[in-house]
């Protein structure tokens, strides 16, 4: 059982792209996809591991590549347990855990080869310069982490951020 999509709005709801957004990631999807089916297929040949051609065997709860992009978008959206993923598309949660990571390089990859992965780190500030050229803005999500304060008082000045501490 795979989730049914009611229109525009939903799509939105479950994913966060429109279905033309969808429709227009779905091709590149499925050429990755594909691309990393025959890939393993022709590893196992080689290394006389291989049983079946691809697509054989049985279908599995995400039958076609839309079903398999919607899973795996629909994840990254709500960012549920594995528990209720499993439950939404009519799968074991570890069943649901294994198509996620089978998954996401695949999803990687198609947002890498269309240009829109967005970047993560910069090795120096002339790339971060050239990455924001023709910019006006720049919006930064970061996470605070909690961090080890030294024991020597000395050190634990030079790290002291400002903030009060809070009490956990």
């Amino acid at each position: 059982m795979v989730i049914q999509i009611r229109d525009d709005r939903h799509m939105r709801a479950l994913t966060g792209l429109s279905q033309k957004q969808f429709d227009a990631l779905l091709i590149e999807f499925t050429v990755v996809y594909e691309e990393g089916r025959w890939k393993a297929y022709e590893q196992g040949v080689a290394a006389g591991t291989r049983q079946r051609k691809p697509g054989a065997g049985q279908k599995g709860k995400l039958p076609t590549p839309a079903d398999k992009l919607l899973f795996v978008l629909y994840y990254y959206k709500t960012y549920s347990t594995f528990d209720v993923l499993g439950t939404q598309f009519g799968m074991a949660r570890s069943k649901a855990h294994e198509n996620l990571h089978r998954l996401s390089p695949v999803l990687h990859e198609t947002l890498v080869r269309l240009g829109v992965m967005p970047h993560r780190e910069f090795a120096t500030p002339e790339e971060l310069k050239q990455a924001l050229q023709g910019t006006d803005q720049l919006l930064i999500d970061v996470t605070e982490r909690l961090y080890r304060r030294p024991q020597d008082d000395q050190v634990q000045r030079e790290h002291y951020s400002g903030k009060k501490s809070v009490t956990r």
